[in-house]
């Protein structure tokens, strides 16, 4: 008899982290290998934010804080929410976690029960679906075209929703596409959620600051009669470059964020205290350079937009946000490689290209859409230009 639990066989390890690892080993064995695979930016933490955790271990900010965030990170949160989504929060409607992955854990092992269902547009974060089967919870896909921009649609919303439903996950701007909602198709989303009261809302923000040619960013937690049904969730790791201090955050129904402490007190307890006195910086520091960052990664993503869409068998939309983009090879599935292996699906692709040309990338069947892949644009220039002319000569290589 397995000693393995039920629900960890449920479900699969992260995409993203397996090709990041893969990339990592074979670096090490000295293949010269460009990792596209992770969601990480390749700017360092700011000073004035690395300065802060340096005075707080200095000061003895080295102890145990409270479960859920410190009172001076909370108060950071809801004014930062207040400052730039117009939101009202109080600081007993705010959590604080091991980074956003640890907030939606513990909002949906919080939350579900076995027979709920939770609503996840695709193409999706990889995370999504696996920590609702962890629940014993019942993740409900809606495949979202690239002809309508991997975007969901209130008609498919409507036409999905049953009376299980207990979430919808949004996330805008996207993992793994870039797609940003508007604010008209947020209130059109909004329009069908307010005739379901059983429905609650997770929107997923961490990629808000990096948008790009004046996209304005909207929450549907903006609209007032769903705001009490939505917890809507961000963090430090992208807008700051802080990934590895591990902080992300909620806003949500007090009910809920109780909840959620309750699970946290039973698991991680507190966020490390130097990363949320560092996060109180980030938050309540200068922003000036979240958008010379945000330039600097248009201009990446111009330039790997336009070499992909330069490829024979591949073709790329501009995404609106994130550090991503979502290329389909459907027109190379069924080519074969040098080795003459016949490429079958988008595993094969990415597979093939980091064993023959040295290029990292992940398979969008890994987010929930066959037949294409995401690169992730969070990297040097140099490097950017490298795996584009190796994706290049990779494509062309095939027959």
């Amino acid at each position: 008899m397995s000693i393995i639990s039920d629900s960890l066989k449920r479900i699969k390890p992260s995409p993203t982290i397996a090709v990041t690892q893969k990339a990592r080993e074979l670096r090490a064995a000295g293949r010269d290998v460009i990792g596209l695979g992770a969601g990480e930016p390749d700017f360092d933490t700011p000073d004035n934010i690395k300065e802060a955790a340096i005075k707080a271990i200095k000061d003895g900010d080295t102890k145990y804080t409270a479960v859920d965030g410190t009172p001076a990170l909370k108060q950071a949160i809801v004014d930062k929410f207040k400052r730039e989504n117009n939101l009202n929060y109080t600081t007993d409607q705010i959590t604080v976690g091991a980074g956003g992955k640890h907030v939606i854990y513990n909002l949906m092992m919080a939350t579900l029960n076995k027979g709920d269902e939770v609503i996840i547009p695709a193409p999706y974060w990889v995370s999504y679906p696996d920590i609702v089967l962890l629940t014993g919870a019942t993740p409900v896909v809606i495949e979202c075209s690239e002809e309508q921009g991997f975007k969901l649609t209130a008609k498919d919303l409507e036409a999905t929703i049953t009376n299980n439903t207990k979430w919808v996950i949004l996330n805008s701007p996207s993992n793994p596409t870039g797609a940003c909602y508007s604010e008209q198709e947020i209130k059109n989303l909004a329009h069908v959620l307010k005739r379901k009261p059983h429905v609650h809302i997770l929107s997923d923000d961490i990629y808000e600051h990096i948008t790009y040619e004046g996209f304005k960013f909207f929450t549907i937690a903006e609209i007032p009669e769903l705001k009490n049904k939505v917890v809507t969730m961000n963090g430090v790791s992208k807008s700051y470059a802080m990934t590895g201090w591990r902080i992300g955050y909620a806003a949500g129904d007090k009910d809920v964020i109780k909840a959620i402490a309750k699970i946290q007190s039973q698991s991680t307890t507190n966020p490390s205290s130097i990363s949320q006195a560092a996060a109180v910086e980030a938050l309540n520091g200068t922003q000036e350079f979240i958008p010379i960052r945000s330039l600097a990664f248009q201009e990446r993503r111009d330039f790997v937009v336009n070499s992909l869409n330069a490829i024979d068998g591949i073709s790329c939309l501009k995404p609106d946000g994130a550090f991503y983009v979502f290329p389909s090879c459907k027109g190379l599935i069924g080519k074969k490689d040098k080795s003459g292996k016949k490429l079958e699906n988008d595993t094969d692709f990415v597979q093939s290209l980091l064993e023959n040309n040295n290029v990292a990338v992940v398979q969008g069947s890994a987010f929930g859409l066959d037949g294409f892949f995401r690169i992730s644009y969070a990297t040097s220039m140099e490097n950017l230009e490298k795996a584009m002319s190796r994706i290049k000569e990779f494509c062309e290589s095939l027959s």
